[in-house]
């Protein structure tokens, strides 16, 4: 019979946030699998548990979730835990999780705090819909590029920073979204020296250019405008655009930027107008 393979949320910040059933969970594993051994060790201290712990991180993750898997199949009760929040949620796990189902065991969570969720509750942007991005690229190309694509989401963003890398890219949101554009930035939730900063991505930009920042990171992003073009009325113009020589993916680019279309649906409802 294969084991039980748990997911477990940890604090964020405060370990008073712990629920009771994370305590009681990696007390009943044979297992706990962690980031750092030495950090997990203080939580499970903390909460009155001495299960054995070994190192889960992203150089040996691929071994270690074999290793899981192995032992899922013995019938062990693995548990895993990160340093903070969620595993698989920009944290190590996601191949675990695929390795135990791929031995038949049986999956289940334990929920904890959610730096994501946390940001977009206190942020006072619109929550009925949003995305999580995670982390930015590091280089500035590709983290440019990623940030055009996301320039027409109308639905709230929230992403992960890493504090070295703050001001640049808040500095190239100022630049690809434009300055008015709302941004929470909420730094060391749940810990001593929480901070939730408002203002404009442009004010952003130059406030936290010139701090030294330190702890994690979570940044909230106001969607953009809807398009105050139709649907119907963009594709008109990529097809002006078009019979004038630009290319279809060129015509949707620009039409895109300028009305605040996503690119997606501009170019397939274009590419189905052209057909008929």
């Amino acid at each position: 019979m294969t084991g039980t393979f748990v997911v477990c949320g940890t604090p964020i910040g405060n370990l008073g946030d712990a629920p009771p059933r994370l305590a009681e969970s990696l007390g009943a594993a044979d297992i706990v699998y962690c980031e750092d051994t030495r950090r997990s060790r203080r939580l499970l201290e903390a909460l009155g548990v001495d299960t054995p712990l070994r190192s889960f991180f992203v150089g040996n993750e691929d071994v270690r979730s074999v290793e899981i898997a192995e032992r899922l199949a013995a019938g062990d009760t693995v548990a895993l835990i990160t340093d903070a929040g969620m595993p698989t949620v920009s944290d190590p796990g996601h191949s675990a999780v695929v390795a135990a189902l791929s031995v038949g065991a049986t999956v289940t969570v334990v929920p904890g705090p959610s730096a994501v969720l946390a940001a977009l509750a206190v942020s006072g942007l619109p929550s009925q819909r949003f995305v999580f991005e995670g982390f930015l690229p590091r280089k500035s190309g590709e983290r440019r590029r990623r940030l055009e694509e996301l320039a027409a989401e109308q639905r709230t963003v929230v992403l992960y920073a890493a504090p070295s890398r703050l001001g640049a890219e808040l500095a190239q949101m100022a630049e690809v979204f434009g300055p008015d554009r709302q941004i929470v930035i909420a730094r060391e939730l749940t810990k001593l020296h929480e901070e939730v900063w408002r203002g404009t991505v442009g004010e952003a930009a130059a406030v936290w250019t010139e701090r030294t920042v330190k702890g994690e990171v979570t940044l909230v992003l106001e969607g953009a405008a809807a398009p105050d073009v139709s649907l119907e009325d963009a594709v008109g113009e990529v097809l002006e655009l078009v019979d004038t020589g630009v290319s279809l993916s060129g015509a949707v680019k620009v039409v895109a930027e300028a009305t605040g279309t996503r690119k997606r649906r501009l170019y397939e409802a274009a590419l189905a107008l052209r057909k008929t």
